[in-house]
């Protein structure tokens, strides 16, 4: 009797379907797929940030695994460049500005970025302002991620 595993295995251009859940180390939920739902995507997509990608690679059908990502491998740290400030009269009257609120701008070549009010000044000189933090809304954490892989389509 053979001890080698006849299980499909996932390689780094693998078109899988995983159930996950991304928390925060201090357990809040950032995402996860529901009880009895998958995510279906090919590796190298995009779909996940490439260390969470190569942490599947070599995973067998049906194994969960768990990896713990400090910010550096996730999703980055701060950089103090990406702050930037913005008249309050530049967003539209009816927008929430308060701190916490993400808000999708526009680059000049289409694509969406995501930008977080750091923080809302009043200043009658100069005007009512919002600090916004166009860092990843994940910088400078640490990420637990945890996958099944459900599905190996070949």
């Amino acid at each position: 009797m053979s001890n080698i595993s006849t299980l499909p295995i996932v390689n780094e251009h693998s078109d899988i379907e995983i159930s996950f859940e991304m928390t925060l180390v201090d357990g809040t939920l950032v995402e996860k797929t529901e009880p009895g739902e998958t995510i279906r995507f090919t590796l190298g997509d995009g779909t996940f940030i490439s260390r969470v990608e190569e942490m599947l690679i070599g995973l067998e059908l049906g194994t969960t695994a768990k990896l713990t990502l400090g910010a550096e491998r996730a999703y980055g740290v701060s950089d103090p460049n990406n702050f930037q400030t913005m008249k309050c009269s530049d967003f539209p009257a009816d927008m929430p500005l308060e701190v916490g609120h993400v808000i999708g701008f526009n680059t000049p070549t289409g694509e969406e970025i995501p930008g977080t009010v750091h923080e809302v000044l009043t200043d009658e000189a100069a005007g009512d302002q919002v600090v916004i933090d166009f860092n990843h809304p994940l910088a400078d954490a640490t990420i637990m991620f945890t996958a099944t892989i459900e599905a190996i389509h070949s």
